[in-house]
């Protein structure tokens, strides 16, 4: 007989497996929802908002050859992480009011995670 402990480790184990971040699947979540003012691509430029290869690890409010952060962003000093990012995703007028970021936020959690493991991917 199996004990409901070994089936409840097997259960949660295997969904976790199930529920990991997947960067490809992300780099579509990003076409769909961040490509129209956002670039990705090394070295490549900016288009509406900042081109975002990099962004973990920068300081909010730059990206060399972006001048148009808005002033609640350059005040923000984030240092972007996949934590903050997160955060931000949820609601980037939440989290910094004034930004000129008009994305509402994710209300899929496994599309924010996807496209998280994208973004930390871009270095």
């Amino acid at each position: 007989m199996v004990s409901a402990g070994i089936i409840s480790a097997a259960l949660f184990f295997g969904a976790g497996s199930a529920l990991a971040a997947d960067a490809a699947e992300g780099e579509f979540v990003f076409g769909d929802n961040c490509g129209i003012c956002h670039s990705a691509e090394q070295g490549g430029g900016h288009k509406i908002g900042p081109n975002l290869f990099g962004i973990v690890g920068r300081q909010s409010g730059t990206a060399e050859g972006f001048a148009n952060f808005s002033q609640a962003m350059k005040d923000a000093d984030i240092n972007w992480s996949g934590e903050s990012l997160g955060t931000f995703l949820d609601g980037p007028a939440a989290m910094i009011p004034g930004t000129i970021m008009g994305f509402p936020g994710f209300s899929n959690e496994a599309d924010k995670a996807n496209l998280l493991a994208y973004l930390e991917s871009l270095h």
